[in-house]
């Protein structure tokens, strides 16, 4: 797999790509963002401020410096072409799937993850999908764009069909979305209650996680483009992550929604980076 030109890999992430089991790579794409821009800059800053925290989680006593992981850089994604954009991100996805490996990208906008699920969706054909944000993304067009990040949910049930999709901290959405989920989705609106008995049923099946940072409170997470009062503490997402990535088979996953222009003190980046840690350390499996 080809690697971007100039990359400031995260944090121990600078393993060999034939060795690597994991590869992370970037998607810096805002170009349907609705209130706030800036997402495009999400995944350089967060392989910049990763410098600034441990490879080491106490969390989970786990070590990146002990994972085989590959950092790709960031995709050269095209704006005003989103349908183009997509595809990009689903074939970079695609041919990460095939060499046997798990891909986990670093938003950009929410939308992004609908290229990364149609890759998965082709290998893993029961592919399950896990999802926390304080949006529920299921707006059948927004502003008459069916490509958006307010839809980007609703597209990928419209692949997934009914019951395969599991949502979490919900708590913001028009009233049409939420009658959307009572029948087509799981939705835990406000916290991530419920979500070990999720796991649980879903233990064994492939399974993508994507999280939308601003699931966190803005209060703790101000960096983002829609940010929402009410959200869960960060203790509680790392809490979610370990209990995701420690019961189910991660087949992909994705983080999100990082603005870095909108918290100058960078209390965002670095959270979206240790977010970003626990993820890579929960869902590592030993290969025996």
């Amino acid at each position: 797999m080809k690697k971007s030109l100039n990359v400031e890999t995260f944090i121990a992430c600078d393993k060999e790509y034939s060795l690597a089991d994991t590869v992370i790579f970037g998607a810096p794409f805002d170009g349907t963002t609705s209130y706030r821009p800036g997402t495009r800059f999400g995944g350089k800053q967060i392989r910049a401020e990763s410098y600034g925290i441990e490879t080491y989680s106490p969390y989970q006593d786990k070590d990146l410096e002990d994972l085989k992981v590959y950092d790709g850089g960031e995709l050269e994604l095209p704006f005003g072409n989103t349908e183009k954009a997509l595809k990009m991100i689903e074939d970079y996805t695609d041919g990460v799937l095939k060499d046997g490996k798990v891909p986990v990208m670093i938003g950009g906008e929410h939308l992004v993850t609908l290229g990364a699920v149609r890759a998965a969706l082709r290998k893993y054909p029961d592919l399950n999908i896990v999802h926390f944000d304080a949006h529920a993304d299921l707006r059948d067009e927004y502003l008459g764009e069916r490509l958006s990040h307010a839809c980007v949910l609703r597209r990928c049930h419209e692949l997934t069909g009914d019951g395969r999709i599991y949502q979490f901290g919900i708590r913001s959405g028009e009233k049409g979305e939420f009658a959307f989920a009572d029948k087509h989705t799981y939705m835990k609106k406000f916290s991530l209650d419920g979500l070990r008995e999720i796991c649980e049923k879903l233990k064994g099946k492939p399974v993508y996680f994507t999280i939308d940072l601003d699931v966190l409170d803005p209060s703790v997470f101000p960096g983002t483009g829609t940010p929402e009062a009410g959200g869960i503490s960060f203790t509680e997402l790392i809490n979610g992550i370990i209990t995701v990535g420690g019961l189910l088979n991660v087949a992909a996953a994705d983080i999100n929604e990082l603005s870095p222009p909108y918290d100058q003190s960078g209390i965002s980046a670095a959270a979206a980076c240790k977010a970003l840690r626990e993820l890579l350390l929960a869902i590592h499996r030993e290969k025996i």
